[in-house]
């Protein structure tokens, strides 16, 4: 335990006007990561895409989970896609899941064990659990209350090879409808790269920041780009993942909508130093 928890496990009782208080005490490590069923949302062609997230308990710590049977899918293939490293804290709509047309009552499971805490979570398409990720009424306009859409992300590759100890430049662009707007004015795309899989460790120069506003050829758009560079700490196979998030989704924190943000991923060969 470090002095961080200390401290607050001190304090976890307080005396205030004569009655004690419990303060919540904060695991930088150790805990366990809970998978998270959002929702399902229907394509044209009437599958279904079961959107999952997850919530990582430690403040710190960043685990890295194998596909395998602590990190898997039930039932059929247990590889679905999802993550094998987990950022700190709650990440929402991270991935999903297509499933046919007649998926009907069935359940998809999936399972995390973590430090031996074993959690699962099952979604199912019970209509309770139709979202929409297309629009958001957060930033719309009253004669349009469906206007707000996610940002359209084109990256400049999305796979590609490095061999170390080079670095690796990622370059994405991309356009949005301009809300939700502040004072008058669009409030601005973010991004937020991050590992999602991959043997090592990735550092990303910078991680997060706001994309530079670009001229758009569509005059009711508006445009935007960024440049990160990325490093590994060894050979592998890796895939990274990046939210572009236009004010009004998950990176600014508004975790009731699940609109209106976009993910996009790359994927990383890394090869070893040239001998």
């Amino acid at each position: 335990m470090r002095i961080h928890d200390y401290i607050l496990l001190l304090g976890a009782l307080i005396c205030q006007h004569g009655q004690a208080q419990l303060v919540q005490v904060r695991h930088w490590s150790g805990q366990g990561v809970a998978p998270v069923y959002e929702g399902y949302e229907v394509n044209p062609d009437g599958s279904f895409n079961m959107w999952f997230g997850y919530l990582n308990r430690n403040f710190e710590e960043q685990p890295d989970i194998a596909i395998g049977p602590d990190n898997q899918f039930s039932p059929g293939d247990p590889d679905r896609g999802q993550p094998t490293h987990f950022g700190n804290r709650r990440h929402k709509d991270v991935f999903s899941v297509t499933v046919p047309k007649d998926f009907g009552d069935q359940k998809l499971t999936w399972t995390l064990n973590v430090h031996g805490q074993k959690q699962e979570v099952s979604g199912t398409l019970n209509p309770v659990w139709m979202i929409d990720r297309k629009y958001t009424t957060r930033g719309a306009s009253i004669e349009s209350p469906y206007s707000n859409l996610p940002p359209a992300v084109t990256l400049e590759f999305t796979e590609t090879t490095v061999t170390l100890p080079a670095a690796l430049t990622l370059n994405l662009s991309a356009a949005d409808d301009g809300r939700p707007k502040r004072r008058g004015k669009p409030m601005g795309m973010t991004f937020e790269w991050a590992k999602y899989r991959g043997p090592g460790d990735v550092v990303f120069n910078p991680a997060t920041g706001k994309l530079e506003d670009v001229p758009s050829s569509d005059p009711a758009r508006v445009a935007g780009r960024g440049a990160t560079k990325v490093s590994f700490s060894q050979p592998g196979e890796y895939v990274l993942h990046v939210v572009v998030d236009d004010g009004s989704g998950e990176s600014a924190g508004n975790f009731g909508y699940h609109c209106c943000w976009t993910n996009t991923e790359v994927k990383v060969t890394v090869k070893a130093a040239r001998q």
